[in-house]
């Protein structure tokens, strides 16, 4: 299954009532298990266009399909946002199989999904926490296992790391990979950090400031795991450099605007 981006726009109306166009002529497509990750400056729309892909928002124009799916229900979507909307009150297992509830599955056939969706994210032994007993890295990892949970046949991410520090946003990066080399969904990753994009993606868009226009289609042909051994260093900064000359004079722009 193939997910397309054919054409789409998307125009709304400012708090001046002013018509702005946030996204113009994007089109792309994301292959079987194929990772793509969005990155551009600060508004050119990177956010808007994942909430269009995963269907939360309607595009202006164009549209998203998904190619040779045959069912009659929709494609299954996980949707993993920058702050992790864990329910307070329910523990850790019970946030991971909520998804799974919603879908009227049994409760033995859910037990057997959380536990392995816990294991996966390296929550083993933490499915009675509560949110507030967890560090942002453990409710991240959280967020993530319910999103992987439902098996979906699309994985959105938007900047699900930008909140964490330095080093949990690195390990967090290594066990996403670790993670995706073994369920191998497709993914849509939007992120802000050029580094993040070369680390994680098949293909980089790069997307231009409003109206968000896609710039570049970035392949990185290195191997996806083991990119930041010192014998790609020379390739993976190559390729985090022709990034950000496509970025630098738009992001500039916007720290103006401020």
């Amino acid at each position: 299954m193939r997910i397309v981006v054919e054409n789409v726009e998307k125009r709304f109306v400012d708090s001046k009532k002013r018509e702005v166009t946030a996204l113009e002529n994007i089109n792309f497509s994301i292959e079987e298990e194929e990772f793509v990750v969005l990155v551009g400056p600060s508004g050119c729309g990177k956010s808007t266009l994942l909430n269009i892909v995963g269907g939360l928002l309607s595009p202006s124009g164009g549209e998203v399909y998904f190619e040779g799916w045959q069912d009659s229900k929709p494609p299954r979507l996980g949707i993993v946002f920058q702050e992790i909307a864990l329910f307070p009150w329910r523990t850790v297992y019970q946030n991971i199989v909520f998804g799974l509830e919603e879908q009227g599955m049994s409760k033995a056939e859910m037990k057997e999904k959380g536990a392995r969706y816990i294991e996966m994210v390296g929550l083993k032994g933490f499915e009675s926490a509560y949110p507030k007993q967890l560090s942002g890295g453990m409710r991240q990892r959280a967020g993530i296992a319910r999103a992987l949970a439902i098996e979906p046949h699309l994985l959105l991410m938007d900047e699900p790391f930008s909140a964490l520090d330095a080093q949990t946003r690195t390990l967090m990066q290594e066990e996403l990979l670790s993670i995706w080399n073994r369920t191998r969904l497709s993914t849509l990753y939007v992120t802000h950090n050029i580094q993040e994009a070369v680390y994680l993606a098949d293909r980089v868009i790069v997307l231009s400031r409003h109206p968000g226009q896609i710039k570049e289609i970035i392949r990185i042909d290195l191997p996806k795991i083991g990119r930041d051994q010192d014998k790609h260093r020379e390739a993976f900064e190559a390729y985090s450099n022709q990034i950000w000359q496509l970025i630098r004079h738009d992001a500039q722009e916007a720290l103006k605007e401020g």
